[in-house]
Parts: structure tokens; C-alpha cells; sequence
């Protein structure tokens, strides 16, 4: 935002900050707080606290980093309040998605770094990585929390922990484990389930796929082309007794084998052309499939069949094989259309991130500590949030009269 913006919103910020910094304590700390959002959302190629106070009017440099460095207030009391107050904004067809991002850093000390892949940057780099929860909608997205991940090398040194400040009780966890976290956490605040998106990062971990169906959720997520279904019931087969006389533990499926997804995709009749929403350029459109499938983990253990699941597949005109594929958890009643527009709802997760890094400075923060990163993001996700408000208050204002200027 320019100073110009900034200034016909003033009153909104401030009164959507008010409830919102209320968790954080004392009167100075909410003061602060407000002013390192403002500091945020003003234009400016860098939003670390020592370029963000030249440019605020009220700015002060050590008041800002003794606000997020130092301050032992806590971020998840603001992280519910800002949900709470998100979900209720955005419709209720919303869908959460779970994902990461990382942040390139230089040097071996801010908490959490290390030389690691991240799918965001596109390649293995020197990088802080976290997980996180959005509630996407069709008319805007928010992050809800997160979670830094932290390398099995920095759970295996205490003293590098004790010296970025990292809580005794963080132990190492995969990401797949942090993003159950984040949902677990989001119902505790009383949040309406819905429907878990994810990619083939995730997807991909039966453990996970698991997990949210114990909890019930149901999922549209992504898959690599090699993972193996049953596109039929297998019979299982009891082996014979042993010499010893113990019958045998296992049952066999040797009645069919296994396919992949690409193999089933390959062997499927029935594509059809679906638009799923309408793109900067047009309406996005793509060759789908869709067949009802069952998981075969472990079927080499003599595992039994995963639940029957749905297998989308998107395979374009113009392609040699299948593009993308996706277990879908959903109704055996859902219609092809509906598949899709679930699948095809993470496309937002690009923009929230592009938005958090390069307008809003999500990895900007140069301290090392585990408080101050959780703090600088905690003060991002706000100022993301009141650009997602105010965009859905100008998309409002337009349909109300095109003629208005949007404040």
C-alpha cells in the first residue's frame, strides 16, 4: 500500500488490530504491534524492522525489535482470534490446505536453518522451512497458523536449540506430522471441519491419508504416478497350513495385482473437458477422469485393501500421459465437476505466498530466535488478513455501485 492507501484505511487497521493484538499484554506491546503491521503494509522493497522504522512517521527501531525479539508474549491466542475471525468472513464452501514454504537465509544460525529442500524455491537451498494452514474460498484465502520444521540435525542439538530459544518440549517432526498438528489445533479452536487439500507432498504418506480419515476429514490430495491401487475388490486368499501346523497370519491377494494410478489412468475410458473456474486469460479447462479405487499399501504384507476412495485424474489433449492424480475422500455420490473444483482449489496457495514474501515480507526477518520468527510471521498473518478483508470490502462496494470509488 502507498502512505496515501494506508491513510483512507487507517480506522479499519486500527480497529481490526484491536481485538487482535488484545492476547499480546501490555499497552506499549498492542501500541507496537499496530505499528509493525503499518510497517508491513507500507510499500517498501524490504520489511525488516531497521528499513520499516526509516519509513514509518512513529517508527522506532529498538521498540520494534524488543516487540518481536525479545517480548515473551504468545502467538497462538492471536493466530484463534485471527481464524475465528477469517472463517467467518470467508464463505462456508471454503476448504483447508496444508502446505510449505521456505525462507532462504544465509548463515547456519537463524533457527531451524539448513541446506534443504524447498518446493516453493524450487530446489535445494540454504533455507528456513515451514508448514501451514490456509482456508481457501472462492473470494479469498488466510493462513491460519504454522509450524516451523525443524531438521533432524537441529532435534539432535540441544545447544544450538537452547541458543535459538526452541521450547524443550519441540522435538523433531516430518512435515506431514506438523501439518496434522496444525488441523488438530484448528479444531480444538472450535473451527468447522473441512475438506484437507494437499499436494503429493503430503499426499503421497499413507500415514497421512490415514490420519485425516480417523479424524473423519474428509481430503482431495495429490499422488505421484506410481502409487498402487486396486481399481476391483481383490479376493484374499488364506495360505495353507505350515508343516508346524500354525496357520498362517497373512492373507494373499494373488487373485489381481496392484496397479498405479497411471496404469489405471491408461486403461480408463470416459475422459470429459471440466472448467473449474475462470483464470486472468479465461475459463481453466482439462481432460478429467474419475473411478472409485481402493489403496494397496502393504498388500505385499498381506495388508487389506484401503477404504474406497475416489481416483481423479487430469490428463490434457496436448499430452503424452496423465498431467495430475489425486485420492479424493469424498462422497461416492460427488460428481466430476465437484472433484475437480476441490482438487483444483490449492491454486490460491501460490498467490497467499507470493503475496506473504514479496509485498508483505514474510521472510524478511533477519533475528534468529524461535520467538521472534513466530512473532514476525504472527504480525504478517495480520497484515495479510486486512488486505484479504479489504479486497472482499472493495469487491462488495463494486457490486453495490460499479460507479463508487473503492476507498
Amino acid at each position: 500500500m502507498t502512505e496515501a492507501q494506508l491513510a483512507r484505511c487507517r480506522k479499519r487497521l486500527e480497529q481490526f488490530l484491536v481485538d487482535l493484538l488484545e492476547p499480546i499484554g501490555r499497552r506499549e506491546r498492542r501500541h507496537w504491534g499496530a505499528v509493525y503491521v503499518r510497517g508491513l503494509l507500507l510499500e517498501g522493497e524490504r520489511k525488516s524492522i531497521e528499513p520499516m522504522a526509516r519509513r514509518l512517521p512513529d517508527g522506532n527501531e529498538q521498540a520494534l525489535q524488543q516487540l518481536v525479539g525479545q517480548s515473551p508474549w504468545e502467538w497462538a491466542p492471536v493466530w484463534e482470534r485471527l481464524a475465528r475471525r477469517m472463517v467467518r468472513e470467508l464463505e462456508p464452501e471454503a476448504v483447508w490446505a496444508i502446505d510449505d514454504t521456505g525462507f532462504p537465509k544465509q548463515g547456519r544460525h537463524s533457527v531451524g536453518v539448513a541446506r534443504q529442500y524447498s518446493g516453493t524455491l524450487g530446489k535445494t537451498a540454504n533455507c528456513q522451512v515451514a508448514v501451514s494452514l490456509h482456508e481457501l474460498g472462492a473470494q479469498g484465502a488466510a493462513v491460519l497458523s504454522w509450524r516451523l520444521y525443524l531438521p533432524e540435525n537441529w532435534s539432535a542439538d540441544p545447544q544450538r536449540q537452547a541458543a535459538a530459544g526452541i521450547p524443550e518440549q519441540v522435538k523433531f517432526r516430518r512435515k506431514w506430522e506438523l501439518g496434522l498438528e496444525l488441523i488438530d489445533q484448528a479444531r480444538e479452536w472450535g473451527l468447522a471441519a473441512r475438506i484437507v487439500v494437499a499436494d503429493a507432498g503430503y499426499g503421497n504418506v499413507t500415514a497421512f491419508r490415514e490420519a485425516l480419515e480417523q479424524r473423519n476429514l474428509p481430503y482431495a490430495v495429490g499422488v505421484q504416478s506410481n502409487t498402487g491401487v486396486w481399481v476391483a475388490p481383490p479376493r484374499p486368499r488364506q495360505l495353507t497350513s505350515q508343516p508346524t501346523g500354525r496357520p498362517p497370519s497373512v492373507l494373499h491377494y494373488r487373485t489381481q495385482r496392484p496397479v498405479s494410478v497411471k496404469e489405471a489412468a491408461q486403461q480408463a475410458a470416459g475422459w470429459k473437458k471440466v472448467r473449474w473456474r475462470e483464470g486472468s486469460r479465461g475459463w481453466l479447462e482439462s481432460r478429467f477422469w474419475a473411478g472409485r479405487v481402493r489403496t494397496a499399501h502393504g498388500f505385499h504384507e498381506g495388508r487389506a485393501p484401503g477404504k474406497e476412495l475416489w481416483l481423479l485424474v487430469e490428463w490434457p489433449d496436448q499430452n503424452p500421459e496423465p498431467s495430475k492424480y489425486f485420492l479424493c475422500d469424498l462422497p461416492a455420490t460427488s460428481s466430476l465437476r465437484r472433484l475437480v473444483q476441490v482438487a483444483k482449489s490449492r491454486w490460491q496457495i501460490e498467490q497467499n505466498y507470493q503475496q506473504l514474501m514479496e509485498e508483505l515480507g514474510l521472510d524478511h526477518y533477519e533475528g534468529r530466535s524461535w520467538n521472534g520468527w513466530h512473532h514476525h510471521v504472527t504480525l504478517v498473518m495480520m497484515a495479510h488478513a486486512f488486505l484479504t478483508l479489504e479486497t472482499l470490502r472493495n469487491k462488495k462496494n463494486f457490486w453495490l455501485d460499479p460507479a463508487e470509488d473503492a476507498p
